[in-house]
């Protein structure tokens, strides 16, 4: 597959999700990119914005296989990898796989359950493997956690430590839908009972493995040259020197930021990533790997604000 026919499945996607998920383009957009580029996605929105149901609807279109785990704080590591439980008529232990044996996870209210349970998914997301008894279990090579938190309600959750944002690709925050796209919601959703299921929608799988991993592939060939790596590198390291963050991204932010920039040029046609490509991606991909000086949090700044100035301020090359 080359990147033309890249651009062409991307498109298809995007119109095949569109049939039951009204706008959320951006979200559609990052959610392949990190797909193509092995990455991970933190889904930030309040209750209503189609969180959960757009991961289905992106889950069936591309044909992975679905899990969904509901997080709580009573939740515990086992109940996301699975056990060896003992079986009594064969007089054995037997693997018990969890819900974490899929293809694409929707790891839904991530944040409500405590540190111990989410450091479960560490391992998953980094190595796609995870280890039970001793014994390393292999996840599929298209494994992705699509995650979902609620920004409104503060009470009974445990914020994500550094070290499991770390390892999200991006993190989007989902807008409340404009006027004509709640309006486009309502006549679609509104006579309808019960939640919506993406079958019932006219969602239909139009992706095959083979022509995921082609994609992949073709993502892998797509050349970065030595000036936009130099500005990937600028960006990042002015995030450390910035007086309004107290803690910069890392090397690792870098290198993915440079990986899905190559993701999203194949998405657009291209062989070649160029700058735009890099500024499309700063703000998903390094909103949740900042952290604001205590200066700027008493004066109300914004984490994307300050990531806009960075963008401004560093020359792009031309």
């Amino acid at each position: 597959m080359n990147v033309i026919e890249v651009k062409a499945l991307a498109q298809s996607l995007r119109d095949e999700i569109a049939k039951g998920v009204v706008g959320q383009g951006q979200t559609v957009d990052l959610m392949l990119t990190a797909l193509l580029a092995g990455g991970h996605i933190l889904l930030e929105g309040p209750p209503g914005t189609a969180k959960t149901f757009l991961a289905q609807c992106f889950a069936r279109t591309l044909g992975l296989e679905f899990g969904r785990i509901q997080f709580t704080p009573d939740l515990m590591p086992g109940d996301i990898l699975g056990a060896n439980v003992f079986n009594f008529q064969a007089s054995a232990f037997t693997l018990t796989r969890g819900p974490i044996f899929c293809e694409l996870l929707l790891a839904d209210e991530i944040n409500r359950t405590p540190p111990k349970t989410q450091a479960a998914l560490l391992e998953a997301m980094q190595e796609r493997r995870v280890t039970l008894d001793g014994k390393a279990q292999r996840l599929s090579p298209r494994f992705t956690v699509v995650a979902t938190q609620n920004p409104i309600e503060q009470q009974g959750v445990y914020p994500l430590p550094e070290a499991q944002l770390d390892r999200f690709l991006f993190k989007q925050t989902l807008p409340y839908p404009s006027e004509a796209e709640e309006r486009d919601i309502v006549t679609r959703h509104g006579l309808r009972a019960g939640n919506p299921d993406p079958a019932d929608m006219g969602v239909a799988t139009i992706a095959t493995a083979a022509q995921i991993e082609a994609a992949v592939m073709a993502v892998s060939a797509v050349r970065l040259a030595g000036e936009v790596v130099d500005y990937v590198v600028a960006l990042v390291r002015a995030t450390r020197e910035s007086p309004d963050l107290e803690t910069g991204a890392s090397p690792r932010a870098a290198a993915m930021l440079a990986l899905a920039a190559r993701a999203r040029a194949a998405q657009e046609g291209r062989d070649y990533a160029i700058p735009d490509d890099v500024k499309a991606l700063v703000l998903p991909a390094l909103r949740h790997r900042v952290i604001l000086s205590p200066a700027a949090e008493i004066e109300g700044r914004a984490v994307d604000d300050i990531l806009t100035g960075l963008v401004e301020r560093v020359e792009a090359p031309r």
